[in-house]
């Protein structure tokens, strides 16, 4: 028998190994060469930072007053240390690694939490395959990190109430406050499903048991004058405590064995709410003011959320993969033995509405909901086979399905590293490389207020050009900006010609206009002839005209 357990333990830290090396192929090969548009103002930032400090005001925009509220000033500084030090290539190679340490974070998190290994592996990769999109030197890559982490900590708190990871809990909360700002509410988030299960238990404890009715007796039996009352009270209690002990037995095997969902009263969840509360302190230990516990909110208020695309609700029929996922899951609930811990029912239904209802939440939908699927997996096999696992885990090394496995992430690797053979860091396609090397060279930019559009922005702040807009779209919003004027909403307007583009160009008084060769804006100006326009320059990509009514 001790035998057979080290031979276990050996094929599965042999079957680790692979799986490590096939994650980080894997995910080597999903990480883009080319840089997003958030990198290049993340850069300029950081360096900003670390030569005047955190002013809580816009350096980079042409309008004049801008508040800005740094709220990744952490992860801007880190990544400017990188750019100096590596450059491209380094921004490119700690995409990597951060990449790869998340795929082996999602692998070993739910290994540990599912008890198996091969169902975990097949599970990170399709977790991995899901956010794709996601991958990209943003502080999302950090904080996804750090969320994946936080969910194995509350468990390991709930299950063993060691500190160690309370502690954890809170050095996360406080790396995300100041890493990505944005994204610190969620942190609290991710307590919810565990604190829900706990009191459901205890409201069921409440019902079930007949708690409110023994109070009352007790009640009127402490404040009963008549003594035959008093009498006739207890003898009422007596008969209640005896029913409810055998709704207790009689629950406490229903519970030992339930239909479709294990509910869990776990004592400890009282510490870890405690443990949350803690760390709420964290959004006070940041260089930003109050910006943890305002940004959402402003954000909510504001209209930027309704116009950029990684805000809008999910098409659910435009993501075959989440929509297979989907079923997936709700097939092993319904139409399987196998039964669902009520907290991973919160876990995933919560998710679901977060990604329904803004579609950047499909990211924490595929790497947090990797752990209630490993773990239903594991348990509908269980439920109709409990020495399967067993006995893949004594031959998964030597048997077929394990050459397909590698077979399989070995082809999906070529297959999404193939396409980046030609890519370059920067895309002159997306970017006006070309177009701000003729700016630099020609036009003083003292003199200048360029119109530009909201995707390329940032890399002409990379390149030392102000700008009217940049992929901060919070920055530009009168929530944030502590202007009167909706800068974002006047960029939406003019660049989906919903309004005639003279007047809001008149309005901040453009010197010149910079924009895509196949923009709405470039064509009106060229189809009608507008001789306030001067063509002064163009490439296959961007064009920039000279206003010249310019006050």
């Amino acid at each position: 028998m001790e035998k057979n357990k080290k031979k276990i333990l050996s094929n599965n830290v042999k079957f680790s190994i692979i799986a490590i090396i096939l994650i980080v192929i894997f995910c080597v090969a999903i990480s883009p060469i080319t840089l997003q548009n958030d990198t290049y103002y993340t850069i300029k930032i950081g360096e900003h930072i670390q030569n005047n400090g955190i002013d809580m005001k816009d350096p980079f925009s042409w309008h004049e007053g801008l508040n800005y509220t740094y709220p990744h000033w952490l992860y801007d500084l880190l990544t400017f240390k990188i750019y100096e030090t590596f450059g491209f290539t380094g921004i490119y190679v700690t995409t990597c690694i951060l990449t790869s340490v998340l795929g082996i974070l999602i692998y070993f998190v739910n290994s540990k939490l599912s008890k198996n290994n091969v169902i975990s592996l097949i599970v990170t990769i399709g977790a991995l395959y899901l956010i794709i999109g996601y991958i990209t030197a943003r502080a999302q890559l950090v904080t996804f990190i750090l969320f994946i982490l936080e969910v194995y900590f509350i468990e390991k708190f709930i299950e063993n109430k060691k500190m160690r990871y309370g502690l954890g809990l809170f050095i996360i909360a406080l790396l995300i406050a100041n890493l990505h700002t944005a994204v610190w509410p969620f942190f609290f988030v991710l307590f919810l499903p565990y604190i829900g299960e706990y009191l459901v238990a205890i409201l069921g404890d409440f019902i079930i048991y007949r708690k409110s009715k023994e109070l009352k007796l007790k009640r009127k039996i402490k404040f009963t004058k008549d003594e035959a009352k008093r009498e006739k009270f207890k003898k009422q209690l007596d008969e209640l405590n005896e029913k409810v002990e055998k709704i207790k037995i009689k629950r406490a095997k229903n519970l030992e064995n339930p239909y479709k969902i294990k509910i869990t009263k776990n004592k400890n969840v009282k510490l870890l709410i405690l443990i949350m509360i803690l760390c709420i302190f964290t959004g006070l230990m940041t260089p930003i003011g109050d910006t943890p516990f305002t940004y959402l909110t402003k954000t909510m208020e504001g209209n930027t959320t309704k116009s950029i695309n990684e805000h809008l609700p999910m098409t659910i029929s435009n993501q075959p993969e989440v929509l297979c996922t989907i079923i997936i899951l709700l097939s092993i609930i319904t139409f399987t033995k196998a039964k669902i811990k009520l907290n991973d029912l919160f876990m995933i239904g919560g998710l679901t509405l977060l990604m329904l209802y803004t579609r950047r939440q499909l990211s924490l939908f595929s790497i947090i909901g990797s752990i209630v699927l490993s773990r239903l997996i594991v348990e509908m096999i269980n439920e109709y086979d409990p020495e399967m696992l067993q006995k893949i885990s004594e031959r998964i090394l030597k048997s077929i399905p394990l050459v397909i496995i590698i077979l399989l992430v070995l082809w999906l690797s070529y297959d999404k590293a193939k396409h980046k053979k030609y890519d370059e860091f920067v895309s002159e396609s997306t970017y006006p490389v070309e177009a701000c090397d003729y700016i630099l060279e020609n036009i003083d930019l003292s003199k200048a207020r360029f119109y530009n559009e909201y995707n390329y922005g940032s890399y002409m702040i990379f390149r030392g050009i102000p700008v009217f807009i940049d992929s901060r779209a919070d920055l530009y919003a009168p929530e944030f900006s502590g202007l009167e004027d909706d800068i974002f909403s006047d960029f939406i307007n003019v660049s989906s010609v919903g309004a005639y583009y003279e007047d809001i160009f008149e309005k901040y008084n453009f010197t010149h206009i910079l924009v895509y060769s196949n923009s709405k804006i470039s064509m009106l100006i060229d189809k009608s002839q507008d001789k306030n326009y001067n063509k002064i320059y163009s490439d296959d990509y961007f064009v920039i005209y000279e206003r010249l009514n310019a006050k």
